[in-house]
């Protein structure tokens, strides 16, 4: 079980690439879940229940990940970052700028910027919730800003 959440939450493993891997997760992110959103026809009812699939076992999973390596927000864990930008590409058909290409770009830079610098509510959910959700949820904020932001890019592009 401990390899299995250790390999689930670093995204295959990504969240053990030692420089930035929070930005490595991001875009390990972006690079498995455009073709999911892109080549399937999934409705978006199926999309926001796997999302909430993974977000309650994520959840799960990073509670049982800090017990074993007595860590609270380990920089290994990037599934907080998939959940971010999946919450992104969700709306994808609204924020869509121009090309595939330019639009992805545009997620990963808003995404990793609202991330780093965590602005309210993020820094609040961060520095309060120290359990799964508080990893998770500052990650979707992030995601919900740069969705802001693109659909006001796209008002006036």
């Amino acid at each position: 079980m401990k390899n299995f959440t250790k390999f689930f939450l670093s995204i295959c493993l990504v969240g053990y690439i030692n420089f930035a891997p929070g930005t490595w997760g991001s875009l390990a992110s972006i690079i498995i879940l455009f073709p999911i959103i892109k080549l399937y026809s999934l409705t978006l009812e199926i999309l926001i229940i796997i999302f909430i699939l993974l977000f309650f076992i994520s959840n799960y999973l990073i509670n049982f990940f800090s017990s074993f390596t007595n860590s609270k927000d380990s920089k290994h864990i990037v599934i907080d970052e998939f959940l971010g930008i999946f919450t992104i590409f969700l709306f994808y058909d609204y924020i869509f700028i121009y090309n595939d290409f330019f639009t992805l770009i545009l997620i990963f830079f808003i995404f990793r910027f609202f991330d780093i610098l965590k602005i309210f509510p993020a820094n609040y959910i961060d520095k309060n919730f120290k359990d799964g959700y508080g990893v998770i949820l500052d990650d979707i904020v992030a995601g919900i800003y740069t969705i802001l932001i693109l659909i006001i890019l796209n008002v006036f592009i």
